[in-house]
């Protein structure tokens, strides 16, 4: 039974031969081996070209920026796992992706969609700050958190993100998207009556969206950065295992009186 409407019975991303693997119309040990690295192969794989300069600069730049930030929620789920079954590496990683949300990591393309509504704005609004006004007393008023704005450990400033523009300005590929996200920094302190730091989130998205990276990508890119985390982590695990240790921490932390019959 065909639940929902049939695509198209094809697929142009990859073919293999007994003498040959094609993937984008390369031939992949002829062309590709030796010849690209993993971001370019990663780009060529979800677009069918290759990035320019800028953009394998800037996914190079995102890819290090989200691989690693310690013992995160996510990290703590991929270390239990593996913990709980030392041969189950696949579904260590897998545990830890799957606790990589909007909330921790996958904020990113929230920041896309935000910064392509101000700029979707800038022309009936006026300029791109009032537009980005306009946005933000929208969230405020909605009582709504606003993607890339504000970080538990990093104030006043996301180190990352002051990185991350710091270069798009120094490369000179800054654009529309940058300035969107600086004007959302001055309407966020307006509206909130304080600073809140640009995150990394935000600031990977206005950089790739000013070179070109599709929006696709952008939401996929976070996933494939931490998973690099995840594996140092679980290699460390198998070495010197806190596995259970933070599981057996995170028990004591917590009051069971009430489970127990005491008051709750």
């Amino acid at each position: 039974m065909l639940i929902g409407k049939a695509g198209a019975a094809q697929t142009k991303i990859a073919a293999a031969s007994p003498e040959r693997i094609w993937v984008r119309g390369r031939d992949l040990t002829a062309d590709l081996m030796g010849g690209t690295t993993f971001t370019d192969f990663v780009y060529l794989l979800a677009t069918s070209r290759a990035p320019t300069d800028d953009q394998r600069f800037f996914l190079n730049l995102s890819l290090v920026a989200l691989a690693e930030h310690g013992l995160t929620p996510s990290v703590q789920a991929a270390r239990m796992t593996l913990a709980a079954d030392p041969a189950a590496l696949q579904g260590a990683v897998a545990a830890g992706v799957l606790g990589c949300g909007t909330v921790i990591l996958g904020a990113a393309d929230l920041c896309r969609a935000l910064v392509d509504d101000v700029l979707a704005r800038t022309g009936a609004a006026g300029s791109i700050d009032e537009a980005a006004l306009e946005v933000v007393r929208e969230y405020r008023a909605a009582r709504r958190p606003i993607p890339g704005y504000g970080h538990p450990l990093h104030k006043p400033v996301d180190p990352r993100a002051e990185r991350m523009i710091a270069l798009a300005r120094e490369r000179r590929v800054a654009g529309r998207a940058v300035e969107a996200a600086t004007a959302l920094t001055k309407a966020v302190a307006e509206a909130w009556g304080k600073p809140l730091p640009m995150n990394v989130s935000m600031a990977i998205a206005a950089t790739l969206v000013d070179v070109g990276v599709p929006p696709a990508l952008i939401r996929a890119l976070p996933i494939l950065a931490r998973t690099g985390g995840l594996i140092a982590h679980l290699i460390e695990e198998q070495e010197t295992p806190i596995g259970f240790y933070l599981a057996s921490k995170g028990e004591e932390a917590i009051d069971h009186s009430a489970a127990q019959g005491g008051s709750a």
